[in-house]
């Protein structure tokens, strides 16, 4: 499971060393691609399978499948930390969650993910209002608790 929050820096060569907690889960393998609210979502290769399994039993007569589909394996890639624990992002999703220098690697559970660091700041100061308002886990999420 990931979680916490840590601050790498990407590289010249757009590299970020994955935070230590999260290189057993992430040592064999493991895919980058657009997230939401434009991060990249990491999940390890057995997660990432998985994943695609519940996609492959959606509706092609879905519209909105197709899309989703389309958009989150297109951006898509598989990579394979070196022995640091680097991880190279591909430049076309540097670009799409606008990474600079200063990063945030957040866990989310299931997967990682990894935003501009001021992206993350802006986002998290945005939320935490409605975090606070929120007043069960059940209310914001169905069917937990």
């Amino acid at each position: 499971m990931f979680l916490g929050t840590h601050s790498p820096r990407l590289d010249e060569k757009g590299r970020l060393i994955l935070p230590a907690k999260f290189r057993d889960e992430l040592g064999n393998g493991l895919v980058l691609t657009r997230g939401q609210e434009r991060c990249i979502y990491v999940f390890s290769q057995r997660e990432f399978e998985r994943i695609h399994e519940q996609m492959r039993d959606a509706p092609i007569s879905s519209r909105q499948a197709r899309d989703y589909i389309r958009v989150f394996l297109s951006g898509a890639s598989d990579e394979m930390p070196d022995k640091q624990g680097r991880v190279t992002i591909p430049a076309a999703l540097r670009s799409y969650a606008g990474l600079e220098r200063e990063l945030a690697v957040i866990g989310a559970g299931s997967r990682a993910e990894i935003w501009d660091a001021t992206a993350w700041a802006d986002y998290l100061e945005e939320k935490e209002n409605s975090f606070s308002d929120t007043d069960s886990v059940d209310n914001a999420i169905p069917g937990i608790l």
